[in-house]
């Protein structure tokens, strides 16, 4: 079987764990990588031994030699991106979020079902060790009816600045950053329950804080302490269908004691809480039980989890299985994200209208 060619598409930071994943799966051949900044992706190109190097996307995409891409570009590319890679006949593995808005989601869906291409959203998350033993323990009722999930993304300075501060080419701050990774993880682990309503806020009380000193944290090449214009913290509740609710609070900055980050489920025969390493809590003998399964990696681990992705991306385009994260997910998660924005504009809850998803999609079909 010949080996998948794969372009790579933006070679800033995150670009890095997808190349590494192409680079260690024994049937792919890194073809191509493109980025704006050119030496960028010159750097990248020679660290991996990539043949062809491109300034643009557009020439990537007509390149004939490349069977699929990933896309590792700011956000409010994401979209654009990913159509015109669907319809130049390549398979998608897109990073989250899959858009900006949920009018450009749906453009993207409508892409995947025209093209009859693959494509995958990277709720990375999803594909780590921990999270498939607990979607095994949910999908065969261990943990009975799940009613309420916490998904929590707090960071006391984790503003990385740059694109990620900037609304127009992030599309918000930490909660379509960081957030989407954690609420993504619950509502997979609850079993993707419709949602109906949300109630949220976000805040824009402390700003960078750029002035803090003694803490090092991630910054954005482009980062400039100057320009923010995206929330400091979110919290929301996310209604499902079902019944069953979702809390949410996510931060870059926050007078918080340490950072936190975790995904916890509740149900009504056990719960399982990932982040900092995984506990599946459980009643036996008329006592409440704490099991910590043995994984060699019980917490979850970064770069392992992309390797898993991407394999799976691989496995997705030869045609050996379908998608853990479709493209429908990637619009449900926009819908959700989009929501809590709006009703934190509001100041009240909104629901979510089932029938503004076929006026969309409709809308979506005359492009992003």
């Amino acid at each position: 079987m010949a080996k998948l060619k794969v372009g790579v598409i933006g070679a800033g930071s995150i670009s890095g764990s997808h190349l590494h994943g192409y680079s260690v799966h024994p049937e792919v051949e890194l073809t191509a990588i493109a980025d704006l900044n050119k030496t960028r992706a010159k750097e990248k190109a020679e660290a991996y031994g990539i043949p062809h190097v491109y300034d643009n996307y557009i020439n990537l995409l007509a390149n004939p030699e490349i069977d699929a891409v990933s896309i590792c570009t700011w956000n409010n590319s994401h979209a654009e991106i990913a159509v015109a890679a669907l319809y130049a006949g390549k398979h998608v593995l897109c990073e989250k979020p899959l858009a900006k808005t949920v009018e450009q989601a749906l453009a993207v869906q409508e892409a995947v079902k025209r093209s009859g291409k693959k494509l995958l959203v990277g709720f990375v998350r999803r594909y780590a060790d921990q999270a498939q033993l607990v979607k095994q323990y949910a999908d065969n009722g261990l943990l009975g009816d799940i009613y309420y999930a916490k998904a929590s993304a707090i960071r006391r300075l984790g503003n990385p600045g740059g694109w990620f501060a900037d609304a127009e080419r992030s599309g918000g701050g930490p909660l379509i950053d960081i957030g989407v990774h954690m609420i993504d993880l619950c509502w997979y682990l609850m079993g993707k329950p419709k949602p109906v309503s949300v109630s949220g806020n976000t805040y824009k009380k402390l700003g960078n804080r750029s002035h803090i000193e003694g803490l090092s944290f991630y910054r954005a090449a482009d980062y400039d302490a100057s320009l923010n214009d995206v929330e400091d913290m979110a919290n929301a509740l996310i209604r499902f269908e079902n019944g069953a609710s979702l809390y949410v609070d996510i931060s870059y900055t926050l007078h918080a004691a340490q950072n936190e980050m975790s995904s916890k489920i509740y149900g009504t025969k056990g719960g399982a809480e990932l982040d900092p390493k995984l506990v599946i809590v459980t009643e036996q003998f008329n006592k409440i039980i704490n099991v910590e399964p043995q994984l060699d990696h019980l917490a979850f681990q970064f770069q392992d989890s992309f390797d898993l992705e991407i394999a799976h991306f691989v496995d997705c385009c030869y045609g050996k299985a379908e998608p853990i994260s479709p493209v429908e997910d990637g619009v449900e998660l926009m819908r959700m994200l989009q929501a809590i924005y709006e009703s934190a504009a509001l100041g009240k809850e909104v629901t979510l209208n089932k029938d503004a998803s076929a006026s969309a999609a409709a809308a979506a079909r005359e492009g992003v």
